[in-house]
C-alpha cells in the first residue's frame, strides 16, 4: 500500500475522487482541489500551526500539499462493516423446519420411518385417517411399484392396493412371475387417504414425498413402476399426461422408471389393459437390462 492510501486510510476515506486536470491549471491547483474533496469527514482541516510553511508548488508527497483552507463538515459515510452478530435478528429461515424434517426422515432406518409414518401429523389428512398406509412388500425388492394414495379399503386394512383394484395389480404381478411380498415393495405417494378418495393436494404431497423418497433410497430397486396419472406426475415433477407418459423410460434419482395406468382406472376402461401389459413389458425390459450391468 503507497503512503498516500494509508495516509487517506488514516482518516477514514474509503474512496478517493480526483478531477481531471485542466490543461490550463497549475499543478498545485489541481492537488489542492484533490485533497479538498478528500477532506477527512470529522470537520474542517486544521493544523498546529498557522505559520506552516507554503505549499510547494510541485509537491510530491500528499502530506506537504494539504492546503489550509477549511472545508465544509460532511455527513460521515455509511459503514460497509458487517452488523455485530448480537444486533442481526436470528429468526429462522423460510423453510427451516421443513428442511430439518425431510434430512431427518433422509437419515432414517427402516424402523424408524415406519414409526415415523404412523405417527406422522404433518398434514391435515391424519385427522380423517383410520390408518397411515406405510406400504408392503420386499424391502430388498428388484421393483418397486408406487400408486396415488390409499382408498376406503387400503384405509381400513393399513396396506395399500386391496379389493378389487389390488387383485387386478396383483394378476398384472403374476403375469410377470412377480408376487406381492417376493422381490416387490408397493407404495403410495401418500400414506394417508383423503376425505372422499379426492385428488391430494400440493401441501400434502410435499410433507409426504420425503417418506416416499426415503423408501426408494431404501429398496434401491432396478425399476419402478408408477401406476396412474397423479403418481407419475408427482413423481416425476411433470403436468405431462399419462398418455405421453406411457412408452418412455424415466427416470427419478437415477432409477429408471415407467409409468402406466392404475389399476382402478383399468376396471373402468377394459380397453387400455392391453397398453398396461404393454408398459409392463418395457418395465421387464428395463429390470432386465439393469440386471444384466449390474
Amino acid at each position: 500500500m503507497s503512503r498516500r492510501a494509508r495516509f487517506l486510510e488514516a482518516l477514514g476515506i474509503t474512496a478517493e475522487w480526483v478531477p481531471r486536470a485542466r490543461d490550463d491549471a497549475p499543478q498545485a491547483e489541481v492537488v489542492s482541489e484533490a485533497v479538498a474533496v478528500a477532506a477527512p469527514v470529522a470537520g474542517p482541516v486544521t493544523v498546529a500551526a498557522q505559520a506552516a510553511a507554503p505549499v510547494v508548488e510541485a509537491a510530491p508527497a500528499i502530506e506537504t500539499a494539504i492546503p489550509l483552507v477549511p472545508v465544509a463538515p460532511v455527513a460521515a459515510p455509511v459503514s460497509r462493516a458487517p452488523a455485530e452478530p448480537s444486533l442481526v435478528p436470528a429468526g429462522p429461515e423460510p423453510d427451516s423446519a421443513q428442511a430439518g424434517r425431510e434430512a431427518a426422515i433422509a437419515a432414517m432406518a427402516w424402523p424408524a420411518l415406519d414409526a415415523a409414518v404412523a405417527g406422522c401429523t404433518a398434514c391435515g389428512l391424519c385427522q380423517t385417517r383410520t390408518n397411515a398406509v406405510f406400504g408392503v412388500g420386499d424391502r430388498q425388492a428388484e421393483w418397486m411399484l408406487v400408486g396415488e394414495a390409499p382408498g376406503e379399503n387400503e384405509d381400513l386394512q393399513g396396506e395399500p392396493f386391496v379389493g378389487q383394484a389390488g387383485k387386478l395389480l396383483d394378476n398384472m404381478l403374476g403375469a410377470l412371475g412377480l408376487a406381492r411380498g417376493r422381490n416387490v415393495f408397493i407404495a403410495n405417494v401418500l400414506k394417508c387417504r383423503p376425505p372422499g378418495n379426492r385428488n391430494p393436494e400440493p401441501a400434502e404431497v410435499a410433507q409426504c414425498e420425503p417418506f416416499l423418497r426415503r423408501q426408494i433410497a431404501l429398496v434401491r430397486p432396478r425399476v419402478i413402476v408408477v401406476l396412474g396419472r397423479f403418481a407419475a406426475q408427482s413423481l416425476l415433477r411433470t403436468t405431462t399426461p399419462i398418455g405421453k407418459l406411457r412408452g418412455t423410460v424415466h427416470a427419478y434419482e437415477g432409477i429408471p422408471v415407467v409409468v402406466t395406468y392404475h389399476p382402478a382406472y383399468l376396471l373402468r376402461t377394459l380397453t387400455d389393459k392391453a397398453r398396461a401389459w404393454e408398459d409392463l413389458c418395457l418395465a421387464r425390459e428395463v429390470h432386465d437390462r439393469a440386471g444384466a450391468g449390474a
